[in-house]
Formats: structure tokens, C-alpha cells, sequence
């Protein structure tokens, strides 16, 4: 190592310093003992999370009973009573869904200690046929176990979240929308685009070869014809029909004036106060107005009464990354299912451009 002085400039300054290394010298070697150690710290991190992973499960079910992959959780009046109201929920865009909904209606029915439901909606609806298919499974348990079913409105029901609310029949002040509740948007929608414009500039050109020029009807690749037009417009009135007379079942005093349910049929929302004063819904009030009622309507006090809120029984990502983690597949057959005309009870200004359909959900 040299570390003499050298004049530069009229000034002195170090020299650089080169450090050559020691005859003989080598870098230690990693100890074995140091790989075990390591893979010590590793097994205790993993051992930590798997106990941690496990302790909260515990704690997550200690004040809920776990039956066919429902996790039944005590929600509020007198726990470990014999009668009992459930709530059941109805959260995000009904595209999917379906099973898990129709194991929670089976458990319903061969549980005599059920005495009445609470459904509590918070959706802006979704497909016609998964809108239809809740309705009726609704309907058709309050037939078979002849128990109350009541409403409790979210931020929003419309659309298909309100078609389901019809569930409730005939009996009077069911239906409960909040003070801040979005309701209404009574219609149908097939969405279409059209992306001719488009795929000109970039030089595509539909070729499609089909057993008939309506087999194609709707595509995106071309404008729609007055025919094509006809036909889904048929498709859109027979759905909306369908709403109507659904809606009349549950709203009586439409039955006997169709005019003032055509009236407020155009799609629109409404504000809580405005489908009270039309007559959309029956109360303003919250979920704990609705499970009231719902004790009343089954005859009993809210003493005698442990009220449950059914849930889908949480899975390790759900734990982990919580359960609104969700990651659509874009594969190929999700692609060509946002190409299929679908109708949809849906309030919306942008229906959805991937697959989100999940048979537990």
C-alpha cells in the first residue's frame, strides 16, 4: 500500500491508496451449521404463520356453527335460543352465485328452527336469469315452509336487486329501504357495441361462416340491421314483461293500477323517499327495523329469538388477502362469454367486460 504525499498544483495532495491483498488469504467458507441455522429461522417464519393462519380461524368460527359450507354466525337477541331469523345477503352484481345461494335455501328448509328470513340486498342487480332463479328459490321456500321473508335494502337494490325483493308476497310493510337507499331502475338492457369504425382502421374484417345471417345477429364487428334490432328488442320486451308481473306480486296496489307501475317502469332510480311515496317499498328503516319485523310476522318476542347471518365458509386466501380478492380469468372462455348477448335486470352505464362468475360465491 503506497500513501505518500505528491505536489499537484502547487499543493500537496495523498497519493492513491492501492490495497493489495494478503498472501495466502481466503473468504471463510460457509459453515454448515450456518445453512442449518438458516433453515431453522425458515421453519419457525412458515411454523409462525401456519399458527397464526390457525388461531385466527379459531377465532373466526368460536361464535359460529359451520354446517355444508355455510358458517352460521350469531348476528344479535338471545344466542342459543331454539327459534331463530336469518339474514341472508345479497352483495355485488348478481352474475354468479347461484349454488352457493341454492345451499343456503336448502339448509333453510330442513331447519324447523327457522321461523322467518331477513334478505338483506345490496346489489345493482345482474342477469335476468340469475335474478329469476333467487326470486323464485325465495318464493318457493316461503311457500314450502309457510315463514315470513322481509326485506332490508342496502346502499342499493335496483334493477335485479329490487326483482328479488318481490320475493316477499303479499304481506304488508316487508319491504325496508334506508334513508340513503338507491331503489328502482326498473327495465332491461342488452348491451351492444359497435366496433365496425374501429376494426376498419385497423383493417379487420368479420369472415364468419354460419348456417344463417341471424346466427351472427349482435355481432360487434358490424352495425346492427333493422332485423337483428326487431328481434332483440322482442327479447328485451318479454323479459321486461316478466318484471312487471313479478313486481305486482309483491306490490299488490299494481295490480289493480298497471298504469302507475308503467310509469315508474323507465329504468330510473329512486331515492328511499320517493319509492316510499310511490309505493316501491314499505318502510325507511334499517336492518335491525327489518329483523323486528320479521319477529313479529313469525309470532314470536325478540327474547325467545337468536337471530343468525349465513356466510360463505372462508377459504385460506380469503384469510390471507381478504375475501373481496378476486382475479377474473381472462382465458378464452370467458372472452366469448362477454361476446353472448346477455339481457340483465342491471343499473349500470357500463355492463361487465369480463367473466366474473364464481360457483361459491
Amino acid at each position: 500500500m503506497s500513501g505518500a504525499y505528491e505536489p499537484r498544483d502547487g499543493g500537496v495532495y495523498p497519493a492513491q491508496v492501492v490495497l493489495e491483498p494478503v498472501p495466502g488469504w481466503r473468504p471463510p467458507r460457509r459453515s454448515v451449521w450456518n445453512l442449518i441455522g438458516w433453515l431453522f429461522l425458515l421453519v419457525i417464519l412458515v411454523g409462525s404463520l401456519l399458527l397464526n393462519v390457525g388461531l385466527w380461524i379459531l377465532l373466526l368460527l368460536r361464535s359460529a356453527e359451520l354446517e355444508e359450507g355455510i358458517v352460521k354466525r350469531h348476528f344479535s337477541h338471545t344466542k342459543g335460543a331454539t327459534n331463530q331469523v336469518v339474514i341472508l345477503t345479497i352483495e355485488g352484481a348478481m352474475v354468479g352465485g347461484e349454488k352457493f345461494f341454492k345451499k343456503q335455501i336448502d339448509l333453510l328448509r330442513k331447519d324447523d328452527r327457522v321461523k322467518a328470513v331477513v334478505l338483506r340486498i345490496n346489489s345493482p342487480g345482474g342477469l335476468v336469469s340469475a335474478a329469476d332463479f333467487m326470486f323464485h328459490q325465495l318464493r318457493q321456500l316461503g311457500q314450502e315452509r309457510k315463514i315470513p321473508i322481509v326485506v332490508s335494502m342496502g346502499g342499493m337494490a335496483a334493477s335485479g336487486g329490487y326483482y328479488v325483493a318481490m320475493a316477499v308476497g303479499e304481506q304488508s310493510d316487508t319491504i325496508f329501504a334506508e334513508p340513503t337507499t338507491f331503489t328502482g331502475s326498473i327495465g332491461v338492457i342488452i348491451p351492444h357495441y359497435d366496433l365496425s369504425q374501429l376494426l376498419e382502421k385497423w383493417g379487420v374484417k368479420e369472415d364468419s361462416i354460419a348456417s344463417h345471417r341471424l346466427k351472427g345477429m349482435g355481432s360487434i364487428t358490424r352495425p346492427m340491421t333493422d332485423e337483428e334490432r326487431q328481434i332483440f328488442q322482442g327479447l328485451v320486451d318479454d323479459a321486461f314483461r316478466r318484471f312487471k308481473e313479478v313486481i305486482k306480486q309483491g306490490r299488490p296496489k299494481f295490480r289493480a293500477n298497471p298504469e302507475a307501475l308503467d310509469k315508474l317502469a323507465t329504468g330510473q332510480l329512486f331515492t328511499s323517499q320517493q319509492a316510499l311515496h310511490h309505493g316501491l317499498v314499505d318502510k325507511i328503516g334499517y336492518l335491525e327495523d327489518a329483523v323486528q319485523r320479521a319477529i313479529e310476522l313469525a309470532g314470536l318476542t325478540p327474547e325467545e329469538v337468536e337471530v343468525l347471518r349465513y356466510d360463505r365458509q372462508p377459504t385460506l386466501v380469503d384469510l390471507l388477502l381478504g375475501p373481496d380478492v378476486s382475479t377474473p380469468a381472462m382465458d378464452l372462455a370467458a372472452l366469448l362469454d362477454t361476446t353472448a348477448p346477455r339481457a340483465y335486470y342491471l343499473c349500470t352505464r357500463l355492463p361487465p367486460l369480463v367473466s366474473s362468475y364464481s360457483p361459491e360465491r
